[in-house]
């Protein structure tokens, strides 16, 4: 393509011979570059070189297992720009630091990768591809076994087993050795250790009826036998929750008739594995017809229904909970609950947290016809009621500006006036709460940066976002916002006399004092029982300003490596969750005004955290 020019006013003389040259870095794809030039003859050319691609690149399996030094190869491909460099890396087992094996600028592109230094066991393999735009693309993972001795390896058949499970062994470079294998377990912390196959020969098949066992944590090993029945070689250990019990499940009766916006709950629990969901369903009274009310992956399990969407008659409710191991239970059924919302009906509904100005409606209906809805509210546990507004037209909304009150939790209800000027009152909805303090938290978010997702690993960030500008030295003392060495803690619920999926997160300094942001409570089940994991890792903080002028300060926490991995086990979590931050009130604004510590969650969609 000719690159375009034009013609420049004469003033652009006084800058001759310019070259002015733009580059852009970001962690997404490089823009291309684009070079401006002017002479004392007020010529303009720009020449752009697109590269808008970024390379492929994958690590060719060098086999299940490999010893001394041996070559790895990587295919990459750049249709624009060409190769820059390929970079190899290794992960060595029981850590997360991802380590440089060698670069390569010339293809085919291979290293030698000598193993004997290295630890037996497990290895991921991947590759990063630079192109000439510097454009980059990693490979997925390739894992091989390190075996220049005897080694065993066990996978894992997943943190959650149940029923009869399959058990995988590899014996790498048993040269001539005779040998079985044999399998065992024991209950965690315990140190006997009981046969599940013995006698194992290649493929070393092998499967384990976990039935046999009482539900609870148990430890695996593979153990490699010689012919005169010693041990010469065992696995590392493979931690495992077996749960071959189902949740208990209970619908609550949410009462008849139903008619507005209605609350429908269920109470559930699991003693080992963990809840995974729990669906509310219901299904029209003598049909066996069973349709969805609403999922839940989190306490508490209920959710708000407008019973306006169902047509009026009478149903049947129910619950189906299901365990992270996959064990299910259906409730018994509430029956007869009558949908009526053809009689004169009236419910209230707001935000759980109010700041500012927030809209309070209601969901109303009458034969007679709606005159007015006359919205109210009071202090939770008293009996005044004041009004807040009153509405004459649906839909039926109040604009409530919380500022008016103190600082506190509120009940709310509707009363209803019908055409025949007969009232009906709303039942209250209690527990909003109005925090107006200067400075609070708005969200907390995670993002995965690491090997696993669902997962706490190195490069994982978390992001608490203030409502205002917070001072740094408020959280830390002495810090400016750039850059500082923490420690990021993950405890099981259980260290803190909380539930399975109650796994929290604080931040302490290299030293062990508290960072105070608070701690957040993930809502989920991140690590094994009584486990607590510490994180080498960095906080940064920044300050912006937004379009209608306030600020907002955002803390950013990007964890490094685990200490102790091997004593720690994180886990790897499946299902959705909506994390709860409970902010320290230690921090404080640039004015020294206190954050409160109205508990925060986690904005958006109920996800899978890190």
């Amino acid at each position: 393509m000719t690159p375009p020019s034009c013609h420049l006013h004469p003033w652009v003389a006084l800058v001759a011979a310019a070259l002015v040259t733009l580059v852009a870095v970001d962690d997404g794809p490089v823009p291309s570059g684009a070079t401006f030039t002017s002479n004392s003859r007020a010529a303009g050319q720009v020449t752009a070189a697109a590269d808008w691609t970024a390379p492929t690149v994958a690590v060719v399996s060098p086999g299940s297992s490999v010893k001394d030094v041996t070559t790895i190869a990587v295919e990459a491909s750049d249709a624009e720009s060409g190769i820059g460099s390929v970079t190899l890396e290794q992960l060595a087992p029981g850590t997360d630091v991802w380590v440089t094996v060698c670069t390569d600028t010339t293809a085919p592109y291979s290293c030698a990768w000598d193993t004997r230094p290295l630890a037996d066991g497990s290895y991921a393999l991947r590759a990063r591809a630079t192109d000439r735009t510097g454009l980059q693309a990693t490979s997925a993972e390739v894992r091989t076994t390190v075996a220049n001795r005897l080694v065993v390896t066990l996978d894992s058949p997943g943190d959650e087993v149940r029923g009869t499970v399959a058990l995988t062994t590899a014996v790498h470079n048993p040269g001539t050795l005779t040998h079985t294998v044999r399998l065992e377990y024991a209950a965690e912390g315990a140190s006997t250790w009981r046969a599940i196959c013995s006698g194992l020969r290649s493929p070393y098949a092998c499967a384990w009826n976990t039935t046999t066992v009482a539900s609870g944590d148990y430890e695996l090993r593979a153990v490699v036998l010689d012919s005169q029945g010693r041990a010469v070689a065992t696995s590392t250990l493979v931690e495992v929750t077996v749960d071959n019990v189902a949740p208990t499940v209970t619908m609550v009766d949410p009462g008849s008739p139903l008619s507005g916006t209605r609350t429908f709950a269920a109470t559930a629990s699991d003693a080992h594995s963990g809840l995974e969901l729990v669906v509310l369903q219901y299904a029209a009274t003598g049909t066996s017809v069973w349709r969805d009310l609403c999922t839940l992956t989190q306490e508490p399990w209920s959710c708000r229904v407008a019973t306006s969407t169902l047509p009026d008659g009478s149903y049947s409710l129910r619950a189906v909970a299901t365990d992270a191991a996959g064990n299910s239970t259906t409730s018994a059924p509430v029956t007869q609950r009558l949908v009526d919302n053809t009689v004169s009906s009236i419910s209230v509904d707001g935000p759980d947290l109010m700041t500012g100005t927030v809209q309070v409606t209601a969901a109303a209906s009458s034969t007679a016809d709606v005159a007015q809805v006359r919205f109210q509210y009071a202090v939770d546990g008293s009996s005044t009621w004041t009004d807040l507004c009153t509405d004459t037209a649906a839909p039926w909304s109040c604009a409530w500006d919380t500022t008016t009150v103190p600082n506190g939790t509120y009940s709310l209800r509707a009363v209803m006036v019908d055409g025949l000027g007969r009232s009906l009152t709303s039942a209250a909805a209690p527990g909003h709460r109005v925090d107006n303090t200067p400075l609070r938290g708005l969200d907390v978010q995670t993002a995965n940066g690491g090997t696993s997702a669902g997962r706490t690993d190195n490069g994982d960030t978390m992001t608490f976002t203030y409502s205002g500008a917070v001072n740094p030295g408020s959280l830390l003392a002495g810090w400016d916002g750039t850059a500082r060495n923490v420690s990021v803690r993950l405890r099981d619920g259980a260290v803190l006399k909380l539930g399975k999926t109650d796994d929290t997160i604080d931040v302490l300094t290299t030293n062990g004092a508290a960072v105070h942001l608070g701690s957040v409570n993930l809502k989920g089940d991140y690590i094994r029982k009584n486990r607590t994991a510490t994180y080498a890792s960095t906080m940064t903080a920044r300050t912006t300003t937004l379009a209608d002028g306030t600020q907002q300060t955002t803390v950013t926490l990007k964890l490094g490596s685990v200490y102790w991995l091997h004593l720690t086990y994180p886990r790897t979590v499946r299902s959705s969750s909506t994390m709860a931050w409970s902010p320290s009130a230690l921090a404080t604004d640039t004015l020294g005004r206190a954050c409160s510590t109205a508990l925060v969650h986690e904005s958006g969609a109920a996800d899978r955290e890190f």
